[in-house]
């Protein structure tokens, strides 16, 4: 191990300190604390020098993989360049510094960058309005979920508590139905990885709220039936709910409103380039057609038409979701991307998205199993190996490429085939980063069969190997010294 492998508590030194602060500089702030809430004895935390501090915490974020480093083909994530001038323009002092308890008059431009951004992403999606309240995409399902809820309540339509849910749906929709509150009916796929329709009649009645769907859906495929699903469920009362995750495919070219859907939910970390993972900050707006719009939670921002903007409220609104109005900086990057773009430029993601997927598909699917050889979207799914006689598996693969310099794409989603490997490209990579990718997926294909045994061991050269992820998950060690 060398020096600066070491953890920050193994650096640790009695005595040695990387600060130096006035003496009797906190005398005040300490007699102030009730004397319960004092610790007993000092923190167990570790001594170091500056050097020891800069120098773990640089050495970490070595370890770290994102899209700044290289590719990161995560299916159903949309993991695209976050452009730098979008941090640049959240970072201006009058968008940075700003308060939410500020009076309207002396936030009139951040409340300008609310409207602006609802005007666009209405534009995009076909939706009369949004909410920026919701912080992350799942946050925007609930919310919209809500939303669903108190329609048919308004109407006194109390018997409406199933939500239809495809078996391709990402996770997070019947989770999301379940918390707030509503019984999650499943609808099968066909053998081409559609909804299937017949299906789907025998399912509805007069006790669907609506139905969760993405389209293209998570094979990457287009629910070419969308307009007889969107009769079907209106004809019975149910609204249709549009999950936002896979709209990086159809942007420019294809609109949610259009399709019939009622509300939906954006990822501004997938679709409109904000920066991804890590925990937040995130942003998961929701929009809905214009007989929902009162029902969108509070607070929402008006403009008289004077061209001042207002916060307000509404007596019908599902509530309040957040404590103020979402993660404004987030907002502010993703209305710099899609002004950076402008109207002419921002139809060419879809297609360039769509175009990448493609290309590497219909470049490894010799090697790999491709269970609906269909033209897709912006992403397509691969169930393991062609040659499965070594018994590689989608993990293996996925841990080897590890070793090559790429990120993982996601595997075992979704749950339709047994190995499955979920690839999404985006539109931000060029040929040449996808011919490196597709000659290592061969490579990798090559060694299941001539040297299966380094793809079981793989990864060789990170710094955490292949952990127990069920121990990790139920028993994590949360203390150096735990």
């Amino acid at each position: 191990m060398k020096y600066y492998d070491k953890l920050i508590f193994e650096l640790s030194k009695p005595g040695r300190k990387g600060y130096s602060l006035p003496a009797g500089k906190w005398t005040a702030t300490l007699s102030s604390i009730p004397e319960n809430l004092l610790r007993s004895e000092p923190a167990p935390l570790p001594e170091v020098s500056e050097p020891d501090v800069v120098r773990h915490y640089t050495n970490l974020s070595g370890m770290n993989f994102g899209v700044d480093n290289g590719f990161y083909p995560l299916g159903s994530c949309t993991m695209k360049y976050n452009p730098k001038i979008n941090e640049e323009v959240a970072s201006l002092p009058g968008f940075a510094s700003v308060h939410p308890l500020q009076p309207e008059s002396t936030v009139q431009g951040c409340l300008q960058v609310y409207h602006e951004l609802e005007k666009a992403l209405s534009a995009v999606t076909g939706m009369a309005t949004f909410t920026f309240n919701p912080f992350a995409g799942a946050h925007g399902e609930l919310t919209g979920l809500m939303v669903m809820r108190r329609y048919h309540l308004d109407r006194n339509d109390l018997k409406r508590t199933k939500v239809i849910v495809p078996d391709s749906a990402h996770g997070t929709n019947p989770a999301s139905a379940a918390v707030c509150g509503l019984q999650v009916v499943q609808v099968k796929s066909t053998p081409e990885g559609l909804i299937d329709v017949e299906d789907l009649k025998s399912r509805l009645d007069d006790t669907v709220a609506g139905i969760m769907m993405t389209n293209p859906n998570t094979l990457g495929l287009f629910e070419t039936e969308i307009r007889e699903i969107a009769e079907l469920v209106h004809g019975c009362g149910g609204l249709l709910y549009y999950d936002g995750a896979n709209m990086n495919p159809l942007l420019g070219k294809v609109r949610p409103g259009d399709m019939g859907f009622d509300i939906m939910h954006l990822n501004l970390h997938k679709t409109f380039s904000t920066p991804h993972g890590g925990g937040g900050p995130g942003a998961g707006p929701v929009g809905v057609s214009e007989r929902l719009a009162e029902y969108l939670p509070d607070p929402k921002v008006t403009a008289d038409a004077d061209g001042v903007y207002h916060i307000s409220c509404s007596s019908h609104a599902a509530g309040r979701v957040s404590g103020f109005m979402g993660n404004f900086s987030v907002l502010v990057k993703a209305l710099a991307y899609i002004w950076t773009l402008g109207r002419e430029n921002i139809r060419m993601a879809g297609p360039l998205s769509v175009l990448n997927a493609n290309y590497i598909k219909e470049s490894l699917k010799d090697v790999y199993r491709l269970p609906v050889d269909r033209v897709c979207k912006h992403e397509f799914v691969f169930d393991g190996l062609a040659d499965t006689s070594t018994g590689i598996t989608a993990l293996d693969v996925a841990k080897r490429l590890l070793d090559y310099g790429f990120h993982a794409p996601t595997i075992y989603f979704p749950l339709l085939f047994h190995q499955s490997i979920m690839i999404e490209p985006t539109e931000t990579e060029s040929k040449e980063t996808l011919d490196d990718f597709i000659a290592v997926m061969r490579k990798i294909a090559e060694e299941s069969a001539s040297d299966p045994e380094i793809l079981k061991s793989a990864p060789h050269n990170t710094p955490v190997r292949r952990p127990d992820e069920t121990l990790a998950a139920t028993k994590p060690v949360l203390a150096f010294n735990g």
